[in-house]
């Protein structure tokens, strides 16, 4: 029966050792605990109630008078189900947005009733939240474009969401390189993919060997971000990855200008989980020339 046992032990080791290579998510027993909890801010970043699966609307705003509401003929057409036929205007001047409420519209910021209010923009780390039924809604700004963004924790895409997808985690994937700084004031400005350009300040670029050759890429920084945050593409795009590209963050240099680069919390843009976002698309020197087989896979079901 020695044989018996022998065979059995195998197959469980065959079987675990399947599950860890395919999944390289919360049943990858060789994945170190940082990673793996990483891998579930994600899923709350996507699928939380506040997450990118809630958004349900992008409206960009003209100059004046923008009529809202359920009612197709609305400017900003609501979706019909959860938005009265008005609800009232979102009226823009410059850059500034006010909102005034439709006559018998229970509207609210932070559970406090409003009639009229002055929304802050996505500029500020703490933007105006108005509350309409299920719907919240906050203004951004996309260079000289203002819109609303629109969340619903019962959206379709949310309550449907299925699960992230990973490359196993690989050690080799967590390279060491050196970060150059950039003369101040240098900037870096990127279409994303509503057709806008988006400006971000570049501090410097990231300097590493992969398979002896030398490779750069771009940083930028991001408002309320103390890492610095990377825009990239790599061969593995369009394949089992998303195909516009995937972002990165990476942690500040220490004295000597040593970056570690964890490819392996490579992941995908919003825009690979709702059409309402806002993604910028990476800029072509930051196309790697090879594959980069770490990181979040093209989900399921993508947008």
């Amino acid at each position: 029966m020695i044989w018996l046992r022998f065979a059995v032990i195998l197959v469980i080791l065959s079987l675990s050792g399947c599950a860890t290579h395919t999944t390289g998510g919360p049943n990858d027993v060789s994945a170190p605990a940082d990673w793996l909890a990483w891998q579930g801010k994600r899923r709350q970043s996507v699928a939380g109630t506040n997450g990118w699966a809630t958004l349900v609307g992008l409206y960009w705003l003209h100059p004046g008078r923008n009529s809202a509401g359920g009612n197709p003929t609305n400017d900003v057409a609501l979706p019909r189900n959860r938005a009265a036929g008005f609800v009232g205007d979102f009226v823009r001047t410059d850059r500034h947005v006010r909102f005034e409420a439709g006559s018998g519209i229970a509207a609210a910021v932070a559970g406090k009733a409003v009639s009229t209010l002055d929304l802050e923009s996505d500029a500020l780390l703490a933007p105006t939240k108005l509350q309409l039924g299920t719907l919240t809604i906050i203004v951004i700004e996309r260079g000289e474009r203002i819109g609303l963004r629109v969340r619903d924790p019962e959206a379709p895409a949310r309550v449907n969401f299925q699960r992230l997808q990973y490359f196993p985690y690989d050690p080799a994937w967590r390279i060491e390189g050196r970060f150059e700084k950039a003369s101040s004031g240098r900037k870096l400005f990127v279409q994303d993919v509503t057709g806008g350009t988006q400006e971000y300040v570049v501090p410097g670029w990231i300097v590493f060997t992969y398979n002896g050759s030398e490779q750069r890429l771009e940083v930028v920084e991001e408002p309320g971000e103390e890492d610095y945050f990377v825009i990239f593409r790599d061969q593995t795009a369009g394949k089992s990855t998303y195909p516009a590209g995937r972002f990165f963050y990476v942690a500040k240099p220490d004295a000597t200008g040593r970056v570690v680069i964890d490819f392996n919390r490579a992941y995908n843009p919003p825009c690979a989980f709702t059409p309402y976002a806002t993604c910028p698309l990476p800029p072509r020197q930051n196309w790697l020339p090879f594959a980069v087989e770490a990181g979040e896979r093209v989900p399921p079901g993508h947008h």
